[in-house]
């Protein structure tokens, strides 16, 4: 973002609905990929100040924990939200956007509440004056809950969990498919593993927003796609639509009890969810809403879908288990459930990123840039 092309009253624009977003993200816990979208199309602002609005709305909520101990190192008392979300804001620019101080500080002074703009200002020079930064320890230079770097590390070791949260603190680049639909090449080459043929009927227990159920009919496949929330499962529906795929029905159904007979389908996808610690870079506020015990919770719950996909697959059918996770408890854990079930390897994907995962394949956020996951095949009995 080149700053210095932008006229400084756009500058102030774009962070005043900036900090909109952020009064809502922090104080009435609205999602951001759900605020900033809304607040943009009422804002007027140009293309490039739209851009500039997204980067400090992720970035500042990505970044919460640390632009926290930037600022409040200089803060004597508990401050109100929105002069919060200003100061984050503005440390977020001065260290991680290497934005020039009086442009950093000047601009959000400006936005900032009138009562505590003297106050904004003299904590934010406070930031700049102390640069470069000594980190206090890595969760808080990762900006993740100390559980997260904990576990990962646990999981992966150190030097990978320390590089997949620095990648997933990256903004997610936009990759597009042949026909135009939005998605990760991650989950491209998850519904690709699948491997759904014409004429096939396939099933995507948890399909919702539906890229994976129509890179598979597009495939050729006619797809039962379900979704337990009405609303997801019409994502599912719209898309298709759009994408002009006239063989993915649409099901509003819990995984765990799909109507559907045994031994419907000739491949079973189970994309199921989970904590999302693979995709953090595409959800900025994902990471301080997941709680240490969900991970056990849906693993218990991934398992139970797993049965139901293995019960939906024909004798010799394939079942593929996915997740946008690293833990090992919603991966291998998972797996070791079902050590009766033959496993079918995973390919590598097409550049090689995967690498072996106890029975299946990891795919890490910081080696080819996608989303991480881990992947199962297995053939049903």
């Amino acid at each position: 973002m080149a700053l210095a092309s932008l006229p400084a009253n756009d500058l102030a624009d774009a962070r005043a609905v900036a900090l909109d977003a952020l009064v809502r993200i922090e104080a009435e816990g609205a999602y951001a990929n759900l605020v900033v979208g809304p607040l943009l199309d009422r804002s007027g602002l140009s293309e490039r100040d739209r851009g500039f609005v997204t980067t400090l709305v992720y970035g500042t909520t990505r970044m919460r924990r640390a632009c926290d101990w930037l600022v409040q190192r200089f803060l004597m008392r508990e401050v109100e939200p929105r002069v919060l979300a200003a100061l984050r804001m503005g440390a977020y620019q001065l260290v991680f956007l290497d934005t020039p101080r009086h442009a950093a500080v000047g601009a959000t002074v400006e936005v900032a509440p009138k009562r505590a703009k003297g106050l904004v200002n003299a904590v934010l020079r406070r930031v700049a004056d102390a640069l470069p930064v000594e980190w206090p320890d890595e969760a808080t230079r990762l900006s993740y809950p100390d559980w997260i770097v904990e576990r990962l590390t646990a999981d992966l070791g150190a030097l990978w969990a320390v590089t997949a949260l620095e990648a997933m603190n990256e903004p997610a680049e936009v990759a597009e498919r042949a026909d135009g639909y939005v998605q990760d090449p991650a989950s491209q080459w998850v519904a690709r593993v699948v491997g759904a043929q014409p004429g096939e009927r396939v099933a995507d227990l948890c399909a919702a927003p539906g890229g994976k159920a129509t890179a598979m009919a597009a495939a050729g496949a006619w797809v039962a796609a379900s979704d337990v929330r009405t609303g997801r499962a019409g994502l599912v529906a719209g898309n298709a639509r759009r994408l002009g795929l006239g063989t993915v029905a649409t099901v509003v159904a819990d995984g765990r009890q799909a109507p559907y007979p045994p031994a419907t389908f000739d491949r079973v996808l189970l994309d199921a969810p989970c904590s999302g610690l693979g995709a953090l870079r595409r959800r900025p506020d994902a990471r301080w809403r997941i709680e240490a015990d969900d991970v056990d919770r849906l693993a218990d719950l991934q398992s139970s879908l797993l049965e139901v996909a293995v019960r939906l697959a024909r004798p010799g059918g394939t079942v593929v288990y996915s997740v946008c996770t690293l833990t090992v408890a919603e991966s291998i854990g998972v797996d070791e459930r079902f050590a009766h079930l033959e496993p079918i390897d995973p390919p590598r994907g097409p550049s090689g990123p995967w690498m072996p995962w106890g029975r299946g394949a990891l795919l890490l956020p910081q080696a080819v840039g996608t989303d991480g996951m881990a992947l199962f095949r297995y053939r049903a009995p």
